[in-house]
């Protein structure tokens, strides 16, 4: 049985990276319920320089304040993470002005450099925070909320070509992320779902379905490390 509960605790400080979280895998597929789609901060064609740079210093401002191995903003700007989400910003702008090719190149670049694989097309909202950055996917037609935290290995994807080929142009293929998320690492969320806003989906947790706002989401199975661990580890706070 999945385990789920809700939290009136800020989802933003729960520690979805740690052991215990870790420990926990294979699927889940929680309570369903249509949830409203996370709207874009700002309309992306009229962004301009200025707007940029205020995401900019956003961004960097925000790993400061959530990365506590980061302490001062020259080391924020050798994040891992950081390099994508910044190139992101420029080739998204550049995706919805039509200069496809060219967003693609440069998350590309962004690809090679930081291992973090963001579709141009994808709609990231502001301070989002980026935690290392590894093997983090990110689809086409996915939307990020304001104030979310990715740990690495988590994919925001489509559940397959077979299924997507069928669907009409322009449809939704991926997920929808409320703002206030946390998504622990190794997560995986598939297909044009929502997330409501503040939940806090666990690591190494399988997303089928919508989730409602406040809810923290757990994998269906734990992995008994020991009898005396199991009751510690089995349930959020």
């Amino acid at each position: 049985m999945n385990r789920r509960r809700r939290s009136s605790r800020d989802p933003s400080r729960h520690d979805a990276d740690s052991p215990a979280g870790n420990v926990l895998s294979t699927r889940l597929l929680a309570e369903r319920g249509r949830q409203e789609p996370t709207r874009e901060p700002d309309p992306p064609e009229r962004y301009g320089p200025a707007d940029l740079i205020r995401l900019f210093i956003e961004d960097i401002r925000t790993i400061v304040e959530r990365d506590p191995s980061i302490r001062t903003v020259a080391e924020a700007l050798l994040h891992p993470a950081l390099p994508a989400l910044c190139v992101h910003r420029v080739a998204h702008l550049l995706h919805k002005r039509g200069s496809r090719l060219t967003a693609r190149a440069l998350m590309a670049g962004a690809r090679a450099l930081t291992g973090t694989e963001i579709h141009p097309g994808a709609t990231l909202g502001r301070r989002v925070f980026i935690d290392h950055g590894a093997a983090v996917v990110i689809g086409e037609t996915a939307v990020v909320g304001d104030d979310v935290t990715i740990y690495h290995q988590v994919t925001l994807g489509a559940v397959g070509w077979r299924r997507d080929n069928r669907r009409l142009p322009g449809e939704r293929r991926h997920p929808v992320v409320g703002s206030g998320c946390v998504l622990g690492a190794g997560a995986t969320v598939l297909g044009p779902v929502n997330i409501g806003h503040r939940a806090v989906i666990g690591a190494q947790a399988v997303v089928l379905t919508d989730i409602p706002d406040d809810t923290h989401v757990l994998p269906e199975k734990a992995l008994r490390t020991s009898h005396d661990a199991l009751p510690k580890i089995a349930w959020m706070p």
